[in-house]
C-alpha cells in the first residue's frame, strides 16, 4: 500500500508552483520596463527586490520539502 501524500507537502508544492510563476512573470516584467525608451529605474529595483524575496521564499519551502539526509 503506498503512503498518501502529506496534505501540507500537497499545499506547499502548490504554493511552490505559484511562486515559481509569479518569479517568472517578475522577470518578465523587469525585462519589459528595461526596454522601454525611459525606464523607471526605481520600478525596476523595487521588481527585482521583490523577485529577490520570491526566490528567498521558494528556496525557503524547497528546503521544507527536501528530506534530511544524514551524512
Amino acid at each position: 500500500m503506498s503512503d498518501p501524500v502529506d496534505p501540507s507537502e500537497e499545499v506547499l508544492r502548490a504554493q511552490l508552483a505559484e511562486l515559481r510563476q509569479e518569479h517568472a512573470d517578475l522577470d518578465a516584467a523587469i525585462q519589459a520596463v528595461a526596454v522601454s525608451p525611459l525606464p523607471d529605474m526605481m520600478l525596476i529595483g523595487r521588481l527585482k527586490r521583490k523577485k529577490l524575496a520570491l526566490k528567498d521564499e521558494i528556496a525557503r519551502i524547497e528546503d521544507m520539502l527536501t528530506p534530511d539526509i544524514p551524512a
